[in-house]
């Protein structure tokens, strides 16, 4: 627009310029024809008139150019509103699609241990089942009562014998202990297959933990991966134990962690306190130079222990005592001068808290499991909470329910094909957890003696379901519906679940072997079934499928 103007103020400064009768040129000479003059007027008038009728069309363009500009500027504006606009569309969405698939998955790990009813029986029956000739429940009870009743009547007699000796045992460990030094060692607790009456492999060993406390003044103080403090996927399941005085502070000071330098002191705690002879910890079986409780100090403290024990006492016995294996340290065996044995694992262990929680030094592991973080990390159990679960969940069962059947078959079809395929990453508390989850899932009604066959059924499909997806989660851990009566710690009901087939994400080779050994258990059931029912020919035998052999 302001161009324009300046156009038109040249225009009019270059008619006045150009008009002779307001400014004649020097010696310039006056027409004497009159009409000539006009003439030259009139065209001049008209040249005048194009020019400006071309400037003006100039200046509309120029105006229309303007305007197309600012109207595409506000276009542009209004685009990038719109954009605006639709960017915070856009990344609401996400959040909400997020947000979803996090319920999502929240909601199927929440429920991918419920085994529901009959209709989500098809949904789980996978390629494994097909084809698969199961026994009937006729074959089934026949097995039970033949083979496995038959061979596990002697297990009250052995827990009598085992519980009676570990008592004098630890009695007499007492009395060789120093009472101001050493550890103060508790009454054993019976955990395991032995003491859930599902045991089947011989020869039965019974599983004893022994609770033991520092000397006074000390104390635990414990800390596990769901207190609060993170814990690398490895360490889910651990715990460490520190051994302090009981006047100090839980949550620690920086004065322990970081070298304040030898012209600084901590305010809080006088030079006394934060420096302890390296001897004192290592005499309280703590790792080097640290406060922490070191499992494997534990284990030799606690074998010399035992073996001075044994010595005082052994004179009352006609029997040897030997520790069994060297991998486990707690193993002993019980020898009787007419060459019978009986084996039973006896392991320390450190409350957690108030609560039959407990931080084991040592635990049986599996080939799946990976090794201990470091002897400073502690394995937790929840033995006891499992015993007392089955025998709260058991008075409200039917008479002569099926759980502990289907669970004790199962333990004998898996260990006798593991036998001819060679071991594989299930371990027989693999086996409990399954019946543990469907224990909570099912009607009581539905363990009735007259219902082995479905329930041996789903305890296979509902295994075959958590091998396919490499999640079988820990019963306890992450479980918000765990009965009240237990008195269960409620941290770690509000942990995450503990999937306890992690190992096979990690160790495809070890899921393969566990996987197709479970497929030839299943081709092998009926046949397996059938050889330990009734006396069959050689030639049927030689029927079995045998893998890998």
């Amino acid at each position: 627009m302001p161009g324009g103007i300046f156009q038109v103020c040249l225009l009019v400064i270059t008619a006045i310029v150009n008009q002779p009768l307001l400014f004649p040129k020097e010696n310039a000479t006056v027409p004497e024809n009159e009409e000539e003059i006009i003439q030259k007027m009139k065209e001049r008038q008209e040249s005048l008139r194009l020019q400006q009728l071309r400037w003006e069309q100039e200046i509309a363009g120029q105006e229309a150019i303007q305007k197309a500009l600012e109207k595409a500027a506000g276009l542009l504006e209004e685009s990038k509103e719109r954009n605006v606009q639709w960017d915070m569309w856009t990344a609401f969405s996400m959040v909400i699609l997020l947000l979803i698939e996090l319920w999502r998955q929240d909601f199927q790990e929440g429920n991918s241990q419920d085994t529901g009813g009959e209709e989500d029986d098809v949904a789980v029956l996978g390629k494994a089942f097909k084809g698969v000739a199961f026994p009937d429940k006729a074959a089934l009870v026949s097995f039970y009562e033949k083979r496995i009743l038959g061979t596990t009547r002697d297990m009250a007699r052995i827990r009598e014998m085992v519980e009676g000796f570990a008592d004098d045992l630890l009695e007499a460990l007492r009395s060789v202990c120093n009472r101001d030094a050493d550890m103060e060692v508790e009454d054993s607790i019976g955990v395991g297959s032995m003491y859930e009456n599902w045991r089947v492999r011989k020869p039965f060993v019974c599983d004893l933990i022994v609770p033991f406390a520092p000397p006074e003044p000390y104390c635990f103080r414990s800390q596990t991966w769901c207190s609060g403090n993170s814990f690398p996927p490895n360490e889910q399941g651990y715990g460490t134990i520190k051994v302090c005085r009981p006047d100090e502070d839980v949550t620690g000071c920086i004065c322990d962690k970081t070298k304040l330098g030898e012209d600084m002191l901590c305010l809080l705690h006088s030079q006394a306190n934060t420096t302890r002879p390296s001897s004192e910890m290592e005499d309280l079986l703590c790792f080097k130079n640290t406060q922490y409780l070191d499992a494997d100090q534990v284990m030799k403290w606690f074998q010399i222990a035992v073996t001075k024990a044994w010595n005082r006492i052994s004179h009352k016995y006609e029997f040897d005592l030997s520790f069994s294996l060297l991998d486990s340290p707690g193993a002993l065996k019980i020898k009787f001068r007419s060459g019978k044995s009986v084996a039973f694992n006896i392991t320390p262990v450190v409350q957690y808290e108030n609560s039959d929680v407990y931080f084991i030094s040592h635990f049986p592991r599996s080939g799946l499991a990976a090794d201990l973080p470091s002897s400073t990390h502690w394995f937790l159990t929840f033995a006891v909470y499992e015993r007392r679960f089955i025998q709260l969940v058991s008075k409200t069962l039917p008479v002569n329910a099926c759980h502990v059947s289907c669970l004790q078959i199962l333990s004998f079809l898996h260990e006798k094909q593991c036998s001819l395929t060679g071991p594989s990453g299930l371990t027989n508390y693999h086996l409990k957890t399954v019946m543990l989850h469907l224990l909570q899932a099912r009607p009581s009604q539905d363990w009735a003696l007259e219902k082995l066959e479905a329930r041996l059924q789903d305890m296979l499909k509902f295994l075959e379901k958590c091998l396919h997806e490499k999640k079988l989660y820990h019963f306890f851990i992450g479980n918000g519906k765990v009965p009240s009566e237990l008195g269960f710690p409620i941290i770690f009901q509000r942990a995450e679940p503990l999937n306890l087939f992690r190992p096979f994400v990690l160790r495809r080779d070890i899921y393969r072997k566990t996987v197709d050994t479970f497929h030839e258990m299943l081709r092998n059931m009926s046949a397996l079934i059938n050889e330990y029912t009734v006396p069959t020919p050689l030639a049927y035998t030689n029927g079995i499928h045998k893998g890998s052999l």
